[in-house]
């Protein structure tokens, strides 16, 4: 243990200190520092860190190392070039996304993953907005699990204390940016899988409207398309700036232009604020900071009213049959979409389990979708009355290592992630936006996640709040490998 503490110790005197990542973007321009410079402080950060947090799935060093030699010109082009902000900024992809000459394993050991020819749309992206990419972060079997846990691998762990869940399903990218490794990274949500990691790690995690950035090929067969991709942050501004470049390159036309958000509004807003979900009642310390940002909010000018849940009591379960209807055609299906080698006798209890109960209800499922449609009206009907909805993000703080893990019973399990995981699939179903933000410490020293949701193509109320948030209560955050 001892190294790691001098790894602590080390790291603020290193390049990237405690920096942003367009707070390191200014650097560079400015020649402060070099991108190899640059690479070369993540690199030896992810060394230090990763034999703790167990967050990085594949790396890919030497060609970041490669790519930044190369990169100094793009920095210098940024200065007439906005849309290069981000040039020489190291980043990981999460590894359900193709990032050529590596593999993708989607957390799994079902298959054997092919070496990708060729970048996956996103990471195209995030390569034209100059990301120098570090490797690949790890994600449980098919994003399925609210903590990123395996059977037969190392769980990823919590950077605020290396005995809790780091959350999931972009757990690794949230261990990584939380640890300091590198200021940003890919993650996205089906589920919650950017909130939940960035409530776990006291991270941004901005789930942006359905089409903000262009969505998996795949996405397009299923009745509803519940993935949203983003990122995860230290800071509003990274989120802001991240998603102000990506538009340059990507914009859904039928979504209103969010363009550089760098500062709150003035505008109060009405919110609405939920304490409970529809299955089981929030914790004492996760109410608690509900409570505590509620008031506030109501300090800051905003108009601040309790509501009941706005979509059907039914939601619960009809998202369970939705979720465990894609666990079922993975298993179907993964000979054709991963490997001819693919065995579903090899995947995870979690995902077996969900087959099942598939399998089980399965003459529920055009019923369930019907009433999931039925919710996004009924939530869009609950803005005609309020510019944003605040959540928890999680119904309890941050659970231990085992408590969400592969060997827990399968029923035990589900009726744990149902419990925990009781607020963020509403957005997933309706296609609207949410971010998480670290807005209190529970007892155990861990972050807790306040979760403010707004209206279909409007993230910029969002953005906009978070700022006036982040100013009003600066949140603490890690910015070294953590301590023992």
């Amino acid at each position: 243990m001892k190294n790691i503490v001098s790894a602590q110790q080390d790291q603020k005197s290193d390049v990237m200190g405690d920096h942003d990542a367009v707070a390191l973007s200014e650097l560079l321009l400015k020649g402060e520092i070099s991108p190899l410079e640059l690479t070369r402080a993540a690199i030896e950060r992810a060394k230090a860190a990763d034999p703790y947090i167990h967050a990085i799935q594949e790396e890919a060093f030497d060609l970041a190392i490669i790519q930044a030699r190369s990169q100094q010109d793009l920095i210098f082009q940024h200065s007439t070039n906005p849309n290069q902000i981000f040039a020489g900024i190291p980043l990981f992809v999460k590894d359900n996304t193709d990032v050529l000459g590596m593999k993708t394993t989607q957390g799994s050991h079902a298959f054997t993953p092919k070496i990708a020819t060729q970048h996956a749309p996103l990471t195209q992206l995030f390569i034209d907005q100059g990301f120098n990419i570090l490797g690949k972060s790890t994600l449980p079997e098919f994003g399925l699990n609210a903590s990123t846990e395996f059977v037969g691998q190392p769980a990823t762990r919590n950077p605020w204390n290396l005995t809790y869940s780091s959350g999931a399903s972009s757990g690794g990218s949230a261990a990584l940016v939380a640890s300091g490794v590198v200021p940003i990274a890919h993650a996205n949500d089906g589920g919650g899988s950017i909130r939940i990691p960035a409530a776990c790690c006291g991270l941004v995690g901005l789930k942006p409207s359905r089409g903000r950035l262009m969505s998996p090929p795949q996405a397009a067969i299923f009745p509803i398309n519940i993935i949203s991709e983003g990122v995860v942050t230290r800071s509003v501004r990274d989120t802001a700036y991240f998603y102000a470049s990506a538009e340059h390159y990507y914009q859904n036309k039928k979504l209103p232009t969010l363009g550089l958000i760098e500062r709150p509004h003035s505008k109060r807003l009405r919110i609405g604020v939920l304490f409970d979900s529809i299955r089981s009642k929030t914790d004492a310390e996760t109410r608690h900071t509900l409570g505590s940002t509620a008031k506030l909010l109501e300090g800051l000018g905003h108009h601040v009213t309790e509501i009941s849940m706005p979509v059907a009591s039914t939601f619960t379960d009809d998202f369970l049959q939705y979720w465990a209807m894609l666990s079922f055609l993975v298993s179907k299906l993964g000979r054709v979409a991963f490997n001819k080698d693919f065995d579903s006798q090899k995947l995870e209890p979690l995902t077996l389990g969900l087959m099942q109960h598939f399998k089980k209800n399965f003459f529920h499922t055009p019923k369930a979708i019907s009433r999931l449609k039925q919710s996004a009206r009924d939530y869009e009907k609950a803005f005609d009355h309020f510019d944003v909805i605040m959540t928890p993000v999680l119904a309890h703080t941050t659970p231990q290592i085992g408590y969400l893990g592969p060997d827990v019973p399968f029923d035990k399990l589900l009726e744990r992630l149902l419990d925990y995981v009781a607020f963020t699939p509403i957005q997933n179903i309706t296609g609207t936006p949410a971010i998480s933000l670290p807005m209190g410490v529970s007892q155990a020293g861990l972050p807790i996640g306040v979760h403010f949701c707004g209206k279909y193509g409007d993230e910029r109320t969002l953005i906009e709040l978070a700022y006036e948030l982040e100013l009003a209560q600066p949140w603490a955050k890690i910015s070294r490998v953590p301590a023992a």
